[in-house]
């Protein structure tokens, strides 16, 4: 089976950089310095208009920052941002919510997979804050999602590979495990010999440039003046990789 590539970006220029560079599917957000959050329609539908390739693009489904635990009224607020972003063409969705004890939620995952319907949708990196992974992993294809995002419950995909392989191996075919999580060309060999996953997940970020307010302090939030975006050789240089395993 070939290996897949999923870019995560945030802005315009990253999701060009990401269908130039080769990438299988876009994971499309806001705010990737908050872990990401619902992208806009209006950045959704210039990125389609451009889309010449027709990359698929997931679109992110998380109206705040911080925990999944949801009020109802949080998770009406996301299911009117589907509506919307389904309208603006999103291929799919990409969603998690818990309950406070680190099990998954299974009512408000239905009711959101329910507005979804009939796009796939993916489990985000909220599974590596579940308290049971091998049990929460079968909530989860019960459920109906087409993939999960895991960093195996650590800090990063390639600490979290023992975890990563033992999920791949008991699911087997019945849900996509996607290795996400501080994913680098140095270390993607490792992580793929070390799981049976086929497809990865990544934003392949580099700086493009730092604005210094010489003269005003004002900042409107954390390292105002940094932008990052996605890097279209690197990507290239990761689809050769996974293509050529």
């Amino acid at each position: 089976m070939p290996k897949l590539l999923e870019v995560c970006v945030d802005n315009f220029e990253s999701a060009l950089a990401a269908i130039s560079g080769g990438a299988d599917r876009i994971e499309l957000c806001s705010s990737l310095v908050e872990g990401g959050l619902t992208p806009s329609p209006g950045l959704l539908a210039q990125i389609q208009q451009v889309n010449n390739k027709k990359v698929p693009i997931f679109c992110m489904v998380r109206c705040r920052p911080s925990n999944f635990v949801y009020t109802r009224e949080e998770i009406d607020i996301m299911v009117e941002d589907i509506k919307i972003l389904k309208q603006k063409g999103a291929d799919g969705f990409v969603f998690g919510a818990l309950l406070e004890n680190g099990d998954v939620d299974m009512k408000k995952c239905r009711d959101i997979l329910k507005s979804c319907f009939p796009l796939p949708v993916t489990f985000h990196r909220a599974f590596d804050f579940c308290r049971r992974p091998t049990i929460e992993v079968e909530v989860i294809i019960d459920l109906g999602f087409t993939r999960l995002l895991t960093s195996g419950q650590q800090k990063n995909a390639q600490m979290g590979v023992k975890l990563i392989e033992k999920l791949c191996d008991q699911v087997e075919n019945r849900i996509i495990i996607v290795p996400a999580g501080g994913i680098t060309k140095d270390n993607l060999k490792y992580i793929m010999e070390h799981t049976d996953a086929n497809e990865y997940h990544g934003s392949f970020r580099k700086l493009k440039n730092e604005t210094k307010h010489e003269e005003n302090e004002v900042l409107l939030g954390e390292k105002d003046g940094q932008l990052y975006v996605a890097d279209e050789q690197l990507i290239g240089e990761i689809v050769h990789m996974l293509k050529n395993d």
